[in-house]
């Protein structure tokens, strides 16, 4: 029985170490090279509104080519970040906020918000928030703030595209 203790014992270490690595720790290593690799376009803490998606497109997931997106690479280090977002003239909008292990803090689209703005504040537990903005608390100093648009007609793709470069995203001075 004795010589079973052992590796019974780092068996289950490893396993535990495992578990850590891959359920614990893998969310928020994608998370931080997906974020990083977003703010190479307008940098944390700014709006960069992306191309449409082409067959080429694959700098984080596969995206599609119906969808138009905006994002927002978010760091709360000096305090909550602002995110306004102005709706398009598109059938379909939408804002989602996720923190820095890849949890989706907040979710509106422009059903729910009656084709109204959408203002967020999103910050940290106990960092205080501006009255008249919509706290968003999320885990963590970093993560993205996404808006997706449906543009289902490349030739109205215009419209969308000047509507959408009017959200914004900016720390909070």
């Amino acid at each position: 029985m004795r010589r079973w203790l052992f590796p019974l014992l780092l068996g289950i270490v490893l396993a535990f170490v495992g578990y850590q690595v891959a359920l614990a720790q893998f969310p928020r290593v994608l998370m931080g090279l997906a974020t990083h690799r977003i703010a190479k376009g307008a940098g944390y803490n700014a709006m960069f509104a992306a191309p449409l998606a082409t067959d080429k497109a694959r700098a984080i997931v596969r995206p599609s080519p119906d969808l138009a997106y905006s994002s927002c690479p978010f760091d709360l280090s000096n305090g909550p970040v602002l995110v306004d977002v102005e709706p398009v003239p598109a059938p379909y909008w939408s804002l989602s906020v996720f923190d820095s292990r890849t949890d989706v803090a907040y979710v509106r689209n422009n059903i729910d918000a009656g084709n109204q703005p959408i203002r967020v504040a999103i910050a940290q537990p106990g960092q205080p928030v501006p009255d008249g903005m919509t706290a968003v608390r999320v885990n963590g100093t970093t993560g993205i703030a996404l808006i997706r648009i449906l543009a289902p007609d490349r030739a109205q793709f215009g419209a969308i595209d000047a509507a959408r470069k009017k959200s914004s995203c900016k720390a909070l001075s």
